[in-house]
């Protein structure tokens, strides 16, 4: 009797886990707080900020930092970007604050 008092109650106890677990994941929840990692987002940046040269649409390289994603007009200025990125992120939001004006 006491082992199936016992098996009821552990039963009991996996159900209520599970179903906890799958509310848990199927609720919104802020992004932060799970750890989930949100899209990177394009900076939009028309100039590369390694060469100071237009980027071609149809040539441009990409390069995903700190979750924002950089456009460059060949693969050798993100070597360089790489480099220095900080630099390089200054001249690209300065590009964006003068096309705001």
């Amino acid at each position: 009797m006491k082992r199936r008092y016992f098996f009821i109650v552990v039963l009991s106890i996996l159900i209520l886990a599970g179903n906890q677990a799958a509310q848990a994941q199927n609720a919104p929840s802020d992004a932060k707080a799970t750890g989930e990692v949100s899209k990177p987002q394009d900076v939009g940046n028309r100039i590369c900020p390694v060469t100071g040269e237009k980027i071609d649409e149809n040539t441009k390289t990409t390069y995903e930092y700190e979750g924002k994603i950089y456009n460059f007009c060949c693969s050798m200025c993100i070597d360089t970007f790489k480099a220095d990125p900080q630099k390089y992120i200054k001249k690209v939001e300065e590009e964006l604050q003068a096309q705001n004006k």
